[in-house]
């Protein structure tokens, strides 16, 4: 196992009716910018609950964040908490609203041009507090400092993380996904399900604890997805995915274990360029990445195989590819696409994501650096 230093802040308020205890979390005179997306939370009954729970509490709104947070808007949302001198922040929603609550947050006291905080890792000090309320469970951004970002002006998608921005506290409370529309809820599954491939399948470094725990989370989202579409007012099953989101990429099982991140970083360009949705890029890339890089991460295929699908085939090639066909068969249970041209795509996005992970400098992907340009384009193209 691999050295590690593990501490999470967030303070987790799972379960129905939680949402009541937020203002006893803010600071003393408060005075809080609310943050959300295209609207939902107001057609659902959520922003209600949050206006109650915040009643007597000083609050400005900034709605419109979207679906992958673009640069420009989230500058307005700076804008705005400066002009009000808001203290906290409380965001209202899924990843993407409180990935930019975390960049708002950041941006705030930052004295230089706050694209430089995700493009040239620049130092930010004296963020503000954040809150969290999940609505859609996907990112785990409610219980980690991961932000990521959209230029439209550039086409770039870039992250930054820091463990100053992570929420303070996070209202989970699965009732808040009843509503969701079936596709936000494959998203969030296939997200969740790659989260943990990406600190899973990489090589043994004698870490069984944190093995068991990525399995387990693999075992629960593969249950539950299929039931959160099939039964959508299941109040245990939306728990179980939401919880098993949160767990998937709170910091815990990727302590003491190598990590990739490559099918995240070639995604990220799909989404930048073409605008597709984030699990919809990871569900393209994964199973082709398997391919391509069985030979490196063949003990761990192997075990993911025998203890997540129940496979034991005696050929080791058999059990690799069986398994791979298996966590594509899993996407496409959960509606989720896995080929390029299923979004329209052709070889021309193959050379257009290539050149951009060559213009953000991102040529040396994976838990062993050895993803490659070459091997991005070999990569897309078995995901034609």
């Amino acid at each position: 196992m691999l050295n590690f230093i593990y501490k999470n802040q967030t303070e987790i308020l799972f379960g129905k009716g939680q949402m009541s205890e937020i203002t006893s979390r803010l600071p003393e005179n408060a005075k809080v910018l609310l943050l959300f997306g295209g609207g939902s939370i107001k057609k659902n009954g959520v922003y209600d609950q949050a206006m109650s729970a915040l009643a007597g509490v000083d609050v400005i709104e900034f709605g419109g964040v979207e679906p992958n947070p673009t640069y420009e808007t989230l500058m307005q949302a700076v804008a705005s908490a400066k002009e009000h001198n808001v203290n906290f922040i409380l965001a209202v929603g899924g990843g993407s609203v409180i990935d930019g609550a975390k960049f708002v947050a950041a941006a705030y006291n930052f004295a230089g041009e706050p694209w430089d905080i995700l493009v040239k890792g620049a130092e930010f000090s004296n963020p503000l507090p954040i809150g969290a309320v999940l609505t859609l469970p996907a990112t785990g951004s409610e219980s980690n400092g991961n932000s990521v970002v959209t230029k439209k002006e550039t086409s770039q998608k870039r992250a930054f993380s820091s463990p100053s921005v992570q929420p303070v506290f996070a209202v989970l409370d699965p009732e808040y996904t009843f509503s969701l529309p079936e596709r936000q809820v494959s998203n969030g599954v296939v997200d969740a399900f790659v989260h943990v491939i990406e600190q899973y399948l990489t090589y043994p470094v004698n870490a069984p604890l944190q093995d068991r725990f990525a399995e387990g989370i693999l075992q629960t989202l593969i249950s539950e997805g299929p039931k959160a579409l099939s039964e959508p007012q299941n109040y245990d099953v939306r728990a179980n995915v939401m919880w098993s989101a949160t767990m998937a990429l709170n910091g815990l099982i990727g302590q003491g274990v190598p990590q990739d991140w490559s099918t995240h970083m070639i995604g990220h360009e799909l989404t930048a360029l073409y605008n597709l949705d984030h699990a919809q890029t990871l569900a393209i890339v994964l199973p082709a990445l398997m391919h391509v890089q069985k030979e490196q991460k063949s003990i761990k295929i192997q075990q993911l195989g025998e203890r997540v699908f129940g496979f034991n085939y005696s050929d080791e090639a058999e059990q690799i590819d069986k398994t791979i066909k298996a966590v594509q068969d899993f996407f496409e249970a959960m509606a989720v696409k896995t080929r390029l041209a299923d979004y329209d795509l052709d070889e021309q996005a193959i050379d257009a994501v290539v050149n951009n992970l060559e213009k953000n400098e991102l040529t040396t992907l994976g838990e062993h650096g050895d993803i490659d340009l070459a091997k991005v384009k070999q990569i897309l193209a078995l995901a034609l």
